[in-house]
């Protein structure tokens, strides 16, 4: 049967959800972005910029997996909403606090906190607004969103940069979440997946549940398989951020309001270019082949990351260059281009699988805290290895942390493909 990309936008209440996702993810990413320059500007450290990652990972340590307990017992539309408006009303105040490095901090991480009770709500409602044959095609929607919303962003990062003042930008990052919650206010979810009023709970069925929700993963090898891997593109992606403001000034040799546009607006555009090639052709592929395949490729982009100069000096390129002259001079950024384009295009195919894979495998009562569950996951195994490759590229630089990542990722990604696990 014929798969289209666009197939699940037929469902009127995902439409909705799937366009206040854009605004949202919009925001989002452009309120990450300036939070990582601004303080970046303030310190001149990596280790800094640690700080402010970190304050989007920490809660998730603490409060992800009981975030998505409370998230089951309650309406998901509802959360989504008031949510938004919660992080827009804190945006509000980031516009005043935005000078000091402490109030920055907090207040990142109180919309951090506030951010747990919406992941576990937004991708696990996802099933009670398609058909279940359009929910590879829902999550490739939704991929494609998120990721087109971080090309948008950072294309636009500068630009808004440079034409307004910084509180302004945090002004309008919250006319933005407030338009993502007027759409969240337009979805109605049909009837026959109304959840039935929950009565109240008490701390001990809070942690009777989670327990259930463990054992529950734990039987089940394609859910807990997706959510480490899920987990593990996630906290690329927040290492990829910490090292960004390094990798833009000593390897690149840009300033670093430029880096988005460099490296992760292509990474985006690959990831939407990936999952629209995953609905058409590949919807028939092992949802595990296409995963372990994403995190080769994935390795193979960060192992050679630090030597685009390297690779536009070799021969062959420079015999193309004399035969494109005058199309095109082959030089680092392009090789970068390139290379941030394949890292996108290998995350989608693990992002878009593996959601497939756990919305499959999970009941509507079970997935917002098998979500909160890969909450916790990302925050444990991003804590760390964010402080180390802050502190790490200080002191050696970026390009031998970025080749000691890539290396570990293609021996990982090796054994998966060979044992097909």
């Amino acid at each position: 049967m014929k798969t289209h990309i666009f197939d699940a936008l037929g469902d009127k209440q995902f439409a909705f959800l799937w366009v206040s996702e854009i605004f949202t993810q919009l925001a989002v990413n452009l309120l990450n972005f300036f939070l990582i320059l601004i303080v970046f500007q303030l310190t001149n450290s990596n280790t800094a910029v640690s700080g402010v990652v970190i304050s989007f990972t920490l809660p998730a340590i603490f409060f992800g997996i009981i975030a998505g307990v409370y998230v089951d017992h309650w309406n998901k539309s509802k959360v989504l909403l008031l949510v938004n408006i919660l992080r827009a009303i804190l945006l509000l105040i980031l516009a005043i606090g935005f000078q000091n490095l402490y109030a920055l901090y907090a207040l990142s991480l109180a919309i951090s906190l506030a951010t747990q009770f919406f992941i576990p709500a937004e991708t696990p409602i996802i099933p009670l607004l398609v058909r279940s044959k359009n929910l590879f095609s829902a999550n490739a929607l939704f991929g494609m969103g998120i990721y087109g919303s971080i090309l948008l962003s950072y294309i636009i990062a500068g630009p808004l940069f440079v034409a307004f003042e910084k509180t302004t930008i945090f002004f309008i990052l919250a006319f933005l979440l407030t338009i993502g919650a007027f759409c969240i206010s337009l979805i109605k979810i049909p009837k026959s997946h109304k959840q039935k009023k929950q009565q109240p709970f008490s701390q001990f069925q809070i942690m009777s549940e989670i327990r259930q929700t463990l054992i529950a993963v734990s039987k089940t090898p394609d859910v807990y398989h997706s959510l480490i891997l899920l987990a593990l593109s996630q906290t690329l992606i927040l290492i990829i951020a910490v090292l960004a403001p390094g990798y833009a000034t000593e390897i690149l040799q840009i300033p670093v309001e430029e880096f988005p546009l460099v490296f992760v607006a292509p990474a985006a555009f690959g990831v939407v270019v990936g999952a629209g090639i995953l609905v058409h052709f590949f919807h028939n592929v092992s949802k595990q082949r296409l995963i372990n395949i994403g995190l080769f490729l994935s390795g193979i982009a960060m192992l050679i990351l630090p030597y685009g100069k390297v690779l536009a000096s070799k021969e062959f390129v420079q015999t193309v260059n004399h035969s494109i002259s005058r199309v095109v001079d082959i030089s680092t950024i392009h090789m970068i281009i390139l290379l941030a384009f394949v890292l996108g295009l290998a995350n989608a195919f693990v992002f878009v699988p593996s959601n497939t894979l756990i919305q499959e495998k999970t009941s509507d009562q079970l997935r917002g805290k098998v979500y909160g569950v890969l909450n916790t996951l990302v925050g444990i195994f991003s804590l760390i290895p964010i402080i180390l490759v802050g502190s790490l590229s200080d002191l050696v630089g970026v390009g031998k942390v970025l080749t000691g990542i890539g290396i570990t990722l293609v021996l990982f990604g090796i054994s998966r493909l060979f044992f097909e696990f």
